[in-house]
């Protein structure tokens, strides 16, 4: 024999009901069926109760709609001539409901027992209906009123069982029933005085495990809309798996802390009996769901779920009094046992001084006055405080029997929410160590789970989400580089990259699934009007893991809000280099940032596009060298411009080409003033440690004072057309010297200067072709020959991938 329960989105409506009927149908031998009400009816009746306790005449419409629904839904499943004795039971019902919610209109106010009446009805009401059907095709089949097996005390609305009395009435029924199929309705139960009671919340199932521990049967079933328990919950966590076997004390702890698949008391009466459950699924009869056994299943990761219960209030109560004084716990759990709330979380110092106590959330203040009143003296004493109440709370909990064999996953778990900026406000773990539980904020419960799924869960493959502000060339680049490579990051580098965001001058989009890159520009044109504030309150609203930060303009408004991101532990990668050559104090808060928060700050494409200058640097510097002297051709555009300027072209001729091809800002200018370069080399100089502020660099300007005053690019390059002798002569003068013409930066004795120079066939400069640049270091280690770094240092393409180098760094921490 087996006993099947279904779930209320299982027998939701005549189709869904169908479904259930036909595994029952299914099963090869002698079979309970313990039945929810329809789908959402419990709610429906608690909501009507309201109404009429307010005296609103509402109520009268609701109950006549939920009477229409299970008249329809009986209807579409038995033939007209077929269901009278059913449909007449149905409505005596709600006659008999109408006078008893009549009478709370009137008064204003509902028993507790009448409560319970009322909510007996949407399980009467379901198993009446699915009987009326199975009846049909089933000679041997048989409906028993759960009331009159199970009894339980008069603690309406969530009642104990009597399992000695109750044990027996199932027994002896059970005994002498023929029938195949008995159906049941869960929830409901009768007190010894005989008036209806109820098992609480989710008390269908307790019902189910009830009458299969007494009657020993072989299986209990509980069919869901969902296929079995899930590593988190599936809304939440994407990537959540079914969990196919786990162990009854495994099912408890996340039953417990919020897996809403299975009610938590339903598992410790099968326990007793050694009964197996299987959870599985109506509308996937097929897929294997979960098995809930007494077997420990041996595996590799020894965290078997991640569960959290959300609308928590954390109760904190501290002071001096609470010291050494014994029989102080026992005074706060007496005062909140004497008010029936439920303790959910418990923890306390060791120094004595708190105890945190994780109730849920509407019984907060109750819970603060009861605890308040029983340390009054205390209070006024001055020796505890008033209860703190914090609320917008959550708790998650890692949950596997094989933990207590590993060591380190407290420390994983905890370092894997910091480095999401997830602050764990309480921590708890049992002598068992079959649970870890954090307390957290609420809005941090997606963020938190998901981290955690990934740390644990899904093969070290690490999701970065990416809010990426600039798609023009070098965006555009980039974005094409992800799309190419997303498998191959995935399968080689375990790295799941999603883009969240994409966003330019004029528009804006957000896809928290990710957006498809097969057609991001016109998703990008569909989008919504482009704002900054907006644009940063959506990525903090979303709060998403391992989120990213890319800057791929040059404007110094984003620049300016990259702090903002590093304190919610968004990491930033930039090719942006304004806020690294801003005030010192500016880069140096940002460095601090990062190193505060653990949040990655790179910018590798700062100086040299995808040259790893930057990176080099930095290994230079940790493993304990000094930079003394640093020389280099920063500017790829520049380079480009002067390899290519000659007495059959034109200067403003070549900068227009270079502008066109890519190499330059958007502004020429910026390149050719000398600031572009002014900023590598500050940045290179401030990296290698060294204070300084732009204003301290030399900057030898090889344009005329035209323009340098120009105010657009069109005036710019009106400037360059009119000095063209100038520039004629500059080249001419290098030539005869058989020299080149490089601009270069230089850093030594604390003093650096960028300017045009005339560069000797001797000096590693001389043969720098197309958009090259090259830096040497002169360190403590490298004094006669530097250490050279040289290639193209110019070019959407090269920039594009040296800022994905910078987030599969991060993929990789």
């Amino acid at each position: 024999m087996k006993v099947l329960k279904f779930g209320g989105t299982s027998v939701a409506d005549h189709h869904n009901i169908k479904k259930a009927v036909s595994v029952i149908n299914n099963q090869n031998q002698k079979v309970v069926v313990v039945v929810s009400a329809l789908g959402g009816v419990t709610d429906s009746l608690l909501e009507i109760i309201r109404l009429a306790k307010s005296k609103d005449k509402k109520y009268v419409d609701f109950l006549a709609g939920l009477k229409n629904r299970h008249m329809e839904t009986f209807r579409n499943l038995v033939p007209e001539n077929n269901s009278e004795e059913i449909l007449l039971y149905i409505k005596n019902s709600f006659n008999h409901l109408n006078n008893l919610l009549e009478g709370c209109f009137l008064l204003g106010e509902l028993s507790p027992k009448s409560k319970d009446t009322i909510l007996s009805y949407g399980e009467l009401l379901s198993s009446k209906i699915i009987f009326g059907y199975l009846k049909q095709n089933n000679v041997k089949i048989s409906y028993k009123d759960s009331r009159e097996l199970i009894q339980t005390d008069s603690n309406y609305g969530n009642a104990n069982i009597n399992f000695e009395v109750t044990d027996y009435l199932i027994q002896y029924y059970f005994d002498r029933n023929q029938s195949d199929i008995t159906v049941l309705p869960g929830f409901i139960a009768q007190s010894a005085d005989g008036y209806t009671t109820t098992l609480g919340r989710g008390g269908s199932d307790y019902t189910a495990s009830v009458i299969a521990a007494a009657l020993q049967v072989s299986q209990l079933e509980i069919w869901t809309d969902v296929s079995g328990m899930f590593t988190a919950h599936p809304k939440i966590v994407r990537q959540a798996k079914p969990i196919i076997q786990i162990s009854y004390k495994e099912a408890m702890e996340l039953s417990h802390f919020g897996a809403k698949v299975l009610y938590a008391p339903t598992i410790q009466p099968v326990m007793n009996k050694n009964i197996p459950v299987l959870i599985k699924n109506t509308f996937e009869p097929d897929a294997d769901g979960t098995y809930i056994s007494n077997t420990i299943v041996p595996n590799q990761n020894p965290v078997k779920g991640i569960s959290h219960i959300d609308s928590i209030a954390l109760l904190t109560l501290e002071g001096s009094g609470l010291v050494g004084n014994s029989g102080v716990s026992k005074r706060v759990f007496s005062a909140l046992s004497r008010e029936k709330i439920n303790v959910i979380f418990i923890t306390q110092a060791s120094s004595e001084h708190s105890i945190c106590l994780g109730i849920s959330e509407n019984e907060a203040q109750k819970a603060k006055r009861a605890i308040d009143n029983e340390f009054q003296y205390e209070i006024k004493q001055l020796l505890i405080r008033p209860v703190c109440v914090e609320k917008e709370i959550s708790i998650i909990a890692l949950v596997g029997e094989n933990m207590k064999n590993h060591q380190g996953l407290s420390g994983k778990m905890f370092s894997t929410l910091g480095k999401n900026n997830v602050n764990i406000r309480a921590i708890a773990q049992g002598a068992s160590e079959r649970n870890i539980s954090v307390v957290i904020a609420k809005k941090d419960i997606k963020k938190g789970l998901n981290c955690l799924h990934e740390k644990f869960f899904e093969d070290n493959i690490k999701q970065l989400n990416l809010f990426i502000c600039g798609v023009g060339n070098v965006g555009a680049k980039f974005i094409e580089q992800i799309h190419l490579q997303k498998e191959y990051l995935k399968e080689q580098l375990r790295i799941n990259i999603r883009v969240i965001a994409l966003a330019n001058s004029k528009k804006m989009h957000f896809d928290e699934n990710g957006i498809q890159l097969e057609n991001w520009k016109n998703v990008l044109e569909e989008g919504e009007k482009s704002c900054v504030s907006q644009f940063i309150s959506k990525i903090e609203e979303l709060n998403l893991r391992n989120s990213v930060f890319v800057d791929n303009t040059a404007n110094e408004n984003i620049a300016a809000i990259y702090d903002r991101f590093l304190k919610q532990n968004v990491a930033v990668v930039t090719c942006n280099k304004i806020a690294c050559s801003s005030n010192l104090e500016n880069y140096s808060n940002l460095k601090r940032l990062s190193a505060k928060y653990s949040v990655p700050f790179l910018f590798e494409t700062n100086v040299g596009a995808g040259l790893p200058i930057i990176d080099t640097l930095k290994n230079l510097i940790a493993s304990g060298d000094k930079i003394n002297k640093i020389q280099a051709v920063l500017s790829g555009s520049l380079n480009f411009i002067f390899n290519n300027f000659n007495d059959e072209n034109a200067f403003h001729d070549v900068v227009k080409q270079a502008k066109i091809e890519g190499y330059t800002e958007p502004d020429p200018k910026i390149d050719l003033s000398g600031i572009d370069v002014m900023r590598k080399i500050l940045i290179l100089i401030r990296e290698s440690g060294y204070p300084m502020e732009i204003e301290e660099i030399d900057n030898k300007s090889f344009l005329p004072d035209e323009a340098l005053k120009a105010e657009s690019v069109e005036a710019l390059f009106e400037a360059l057309k009119n000095n063209n002798s100038y520039f004629k002569n500059i080249y001419k003068e290098a030539l005869q010297k058989n020299s080149r013409l490089k601009y270069v930066a230089s850093f030594e004795n604390g003093k650096a200067s960028v300017g045009l120079q005339q560069i000797e066939k001797e000096h590693p400069f001389y043969h720098l072709e197309g958009k090259d640049n090259i830096v040497m270091f002169y360190t403590n280690r490298y004094v006669e020959q530097p250490l050279l770094i040289k290639g193209a240092g110019a070019g959407a393409d090269v920039t594009a991938s040296g800022i994905f180098a910078d987030v599969i760094r991060i993929g990789n921490i």
